[in-house]
């Protein structure tokens, strides 16, 4: 359950490192924008490297940790695009996370 949590924590700032210059911060300039994104970026890595060493350590393989991420990100991501982008979620994007969530269930099934 840690590494679960702290993956959360990792994906909402590293969402918020890549994406938050779409709302608002189109008039920055670039470098400026990537400079804030890095920052925020650091802090992502503080949660997400003990999240993958607690897990792996915990007997969970490299690629359970990378898929259990990418559906964490999933999960964070369309959060987002509703709440800050204002964008609408459509059958493609669950059609999708069903997609990634059979690959979670292929990587952690039969362990």
């Amino acid at each position: 359950m840690p590494t679960i949590l702290l993956l959360i924590c990792s994906n909402i700032f590293m969402t918020a490192a890549w994406y938050w210059h779409l709302k608002g911060g189109m008039s920055k300039p670039v470098l400026l924008v990537i400079f804030i994104s890095w920052s925020i970026a650091f802090v992502e890595y503080c949660f997400a490297v003990p999240a993958n060493r607690m897990g792996y350590a915990s007997g969970w393989t490299g690629a359970q940790l990378k898929i259990a991420q990418e559906a964490i990100t999933l999960i964070v991501f369309g959060g987002f695009m509703v709440t800050v982008l204002g964008e609408p979620l459509h059958w493609r994007h669950f059609a999708a996370f069903a997609c990634i969530m059979a690959a979670v269930g292929f990587m952690f099934g039969g362990k």
